[in-house]
């Protein structure tokens, strides 16, 4: 024999010492694996269902307590409400006569959104490509984490970073009356949805594979026209997931918001102009919620408030689910 097949059948030896799990059973020794097998199933199932469980728990809760808003006053004041909210741009909840129209808050989230994904989209997928193509190994492995340092920074310092930094630039080199603004909101929250939107665009492009790249070099074409026709429409529902990941991160931020959109519940004119302060549903919650009367008009209005936030950003969920889960079904065809 030789040493080869000698060394071999030693290592079988080992192996075969190390498995100590009997292969006939004792009935004890059955059942106790049968138990444990589903107690361990079981706890599982529980924790899964935890988070499902919590989510709509969340859902009731909050519908709980807007629905009084609506209701209060008889079926004919719903749709009354319904208008008022969703139509009207003054919200006065203290005014001798309360306005709880939110329509400016709304506009006011959709700008600072909009404004944080006009930067934050060509930086971050531009950022995503240049990781996933361009970049060595190794530097690579350098950018990366410290691009998702990012995402760990408090929200808090960015908004200090907003208000003592940013806010005095914008007023000294842009003659802007006021620095804290629609504008500075946005630069802050494009900073914040930069990691996600690069993290998952470059997990999108590093996934289509290989093979399609080589393909494109074999037919001819450069790297730039791999990357513009090959990679980026191959890897197209993960990168539009990013997008809306990086939108939900700009939509539901509250502190940055707070310190540097100016809160002033007015829809900017004329619509182009960042340099106006707004306010946002997300700071408006913040702001009034502390110092309102439980149980009061203005308590229920803020919960409706965040009914539409939730349901906003809930939808949003949905869908950048779908797009990678598209992703994913597109990758295991490959």
């Amino acid at each position: 024999m030789t040493d080869v097949s000698v060394q071999g059948e030693k290592r079988n030896r080992n192996a075969a010492a190390e498995f100590t799990r009997p292969l006939l059973l004792s009935p004890s020794e059955d059942l106790a694996g049968f138990v444990m097998g589903h107690l361990g199933r079981t706890i599982l199932f529980l924790i899964t269902t935890t988070s499902v469980a919590a989510v709509f728990l969340i859902f009731y809760f909050v519908i709980r307590e807007a629905l009084p808003f609506f209701t209060t006053g008889g079926g004919a004041a719903i749709l009354a409400r319904l208008r008022e909210f969703f139509t009207d741009p003054g919200w006065y909840p203290v005014a001798t006569e309360p306005r709880y129209g939110a329509l400016s808050l709304i506009v006011g989230s959709l700008y600072v959104t909009a404004g944080a994904l006009v930067v934050a989209v060509p930086v971050g997928l531009l950022a995503g490509v240049f990781l996933s193509d361009i970049a060595p190994f190794g530097l690579r492995q350098i950018c990366k984490p410290i691009i998702e340092i990012l995402a760990a920074i408090p929200s808090v310092a960015y908004g200090f970073f907003a208000v003592m930094v940013l806010a005095p630039w914008l007023q000294t080199h842009l003659g802007f009356s006021s620095g804290t603004n629609a504008l500075n909101a946005s630069l802050i929250l494009a900073v914040m949805a930069l990691p996600t939107i690069i993290s998952v665009s470059e997990d999108a492009m590093t996934a289509v594979g290989r093979e399609i790249r080589e393909a494109s070099y074999g037919l001819g074409a450069t790297r730039a026209e791999t990357i513009i026709n090959v990679v980026i429409p191959a890897g197209h529902s993960g990168i539009l997931a990013a997008v809306i990941l990086g939108m939900m991160r700009a939509i539901g931020e509250t502190m940055v918001v707070w310190m540097a959109s100016g809160n002033a519940s007015r829809i900017p004119s004329p619509w182009w102009d960042l340099s106006q302060s707004i306010r946002t549903m997300t700071a408006t919650i913040a702001g009034d919620m502390g110092e309102t009367p439980k149980d009061s008009e203005h308590y229920y209005a803020l919960f409706t408030v965040g009914l539409t936030l939730l349901l906003f950003t809930f939808s949003l969920n949905l869908l950048s689910e779908y797009l990678l889960g598209k992703a994913r079904a597109g990758r295991g065809r490959q």
